[in-house]
């Protein structure tokens, strides 16, 4: 007799549920809302390109930090050395260092920790020259440029201004270029400085959203995520993706690097989250730029556009990040994200005057699905990682050589014949490069915590990482020590 009675008391309470379920729905939409807003639910991290959310006191990992940090004197970046990392990816933006031979022996041999210490959030990388470091991070309510010591942390000078970006993720995404002692720096909201180099003292300073006769909103429409374009330096000029609505847009804005006049403007496409290069094709220095759905070469003296090829891709969604490389005089791979693969793109020109025609070599889009992540070229094979997973590609075929080592969205850096894999959970793995032997690890060490989407910069035996809590350097050994 016990069950029906119990069963007619689970019966009312299901039609109140019921009779009071979009009360209830309701209710539980202003509850949360009011968590996030106070802080107490705040967007946490994205591991493997998901979202995850975590619990707080009101505060993320960056606005928990100091604005202010204690500054030392003694910054020398106008003397450059053999080991200099002064730019995105480092010299030449190939992802590669050749100039040094890493000790495969880390079990003999680990990397040395020099120092590991809380940092402010963004995907900005290091850019290292004459033993001094330079990124961006976000810290509260402002955005900044950082010095700090390569070896051995210390900070120096913080160039700021008051500026957030919390679309995806909060704080700056590009690196900063060092070059003649002064630092070219942009932020996600477009903000570009010039700083100098031993001071962190703004020289200048353009808002490319004011260059372009733009509103915030209508760049938040076009350019989701964030500007991520690292400018590129290059004579007396400082370059970056423009942008823009239509019918006022640029593919690239060239500035003075002196006194950041504006110099020329060049294409016409939306930008995506590449960063412009500089490559010699066909005899002749041309910047390489990928756009939201085309990949174009410019005029340095002009920005004159000299070819472009369709390369599909959407800022505001299946955007296009992964750099373009140079292969040969006329041959450029290109790859991406979102299924799209990679393509090896041939420039053609008859003779001097004609006009530069594209064909495509090859095309797949099973390889190299690179997301927000760079190929790089070792002995006629390109590796990357794709959709997550390291693969070696033959670059004459496109073919596949293997597909193996889940690392997530993290990044690679090549120093020789070896590969450092710095993976989405911020382990730092070493793999020999070989297209017969898939993902040949000599060594791992747990180098970050916490999800890892910035690119690591090698300076001399110094490997500086970072994240959007934490940057760290370690010392490499080598096989000539």
């Amino acid at each position: 007799m016990a069950f029906p009675k119990f069963a007619g008391i689970t019966g009312r309470i299901k039609r109140f549920t019921e009779k009071y379920r979009q009360h209830l729905i309701a209710w539980g939409i202003t509850i949360s809302v009011v968590l996030a807003v106070s802080g107490v639910l705040l967007y946490r991290q994205w591991l493997y390109g998901t979202p995850h959310f975590a619990y707080s006191l009101g505060r993320t990992a960056d606005q928990a930090l100091p604005t202010a940090q204690e500054p030392a004197a003694g910054v020398d970046l106008a003397t450059t050395t053999a080991d200099d990392f002064p730019e995105f990816l480092g010299s030449g933006r190939h992802a590669a260092v050749d100039r040094i031979d890493l000790d495969p022996d880390w079990k003999g041999n680990p990397p040395r920790q020099l120092w590991r210490k809380p940092i402010g959030g963004g995907f900005s990388a290091f850019s290292v020259v004459n033993g001094f470091a330079v990124t961006m991070e976000q810290r509260g309510e402002e955005e900044q440029v950082t010095c700090y010591a390569s070896a051995s942390g210390q900070h120096h000078w913080t160039a700021s201004w008051n500026e957030r970006f919390t679309t995806n993720g909060v704080g700056p995404r590009s690196t900063p270029t060092i070059s003649g002692g002064r630092i070219y720096a942009l932020g996600a909201w477009g903000h570009l400085v010039c700083l100098d180099g031993n001071t962190g003292e703004v020289i200048w300073k353009r808002e490319l959203l004011w260059e372009q006769d733009m509103h915030w909103s209508d760049e938040n429409r076009s350019v989701r995520f964030g500007r991520s374009n690292s400018p590129l330096v290059t004579g007396n000029l400082v370059i970056v993706p423009g942008g823009g609505i239509s019918g006022n847009r640029a593919s690239l804005l060239a500035f003075d690097a002196a006194t950041g006049d504006l110099r020329w403007r060049g294409g016409d496409r939306q930008i995506s989250y590449s960063s412009p290069v500089m490559a010699e094709l066909l005899g002749e220095k041309q910047i390489l730029s990928v756009n939201e759905d085309t990949v174009s070469g410019h005029s340095p003296e002009t920005g004159v556009e000299l070819w472009s090829y369709p390369w599909p891709g959407n800022s505001r969604t299946d955007a296009n990040v992964s750099q373009p490389v140079r292969l040969s005089s006329s041959r450029i791979l290109l790859s991406a994200g979102y299924r799209r693969g990679a393509a090896v793109i041939e420039l053609e020109r008859r003779a001097a005057g004609e006009a530069i025609k594209v064909r495509c070599v090859w095309k797949h889009s099973s390889v190299l699905n690179t997301k927000f992540t760079n190929v790089v070229i070792w002995k006629d094979h390109a590796y990357g990682l794709s959709e997550g997973v390291l693969e070696c590609v033959n670059l004459g075929t496109g073919e596949r050589c293997w597909k193996e080592g889940r690392y997530g969205n993290g990044q690679i850096l090549r120093v020789r014949g070896l590969l450092l894999v710095l993976g989405e959970e911020g382990e730092l793995v070493l793999v020999r490069l070989d297209p017969e032997i898939p993902n040949a690890v000599l060594g791992r060490l747990q180098a970050l915590s916490d999800t890892t989407w910035n690119n690591m910069a090698l300076y001399g035996r110094q490997l500086l990482v970072r994240n959007t809590t934490e940057s760290a350097c370690y010392e490499l050994a080598t096989v000539h020590e």
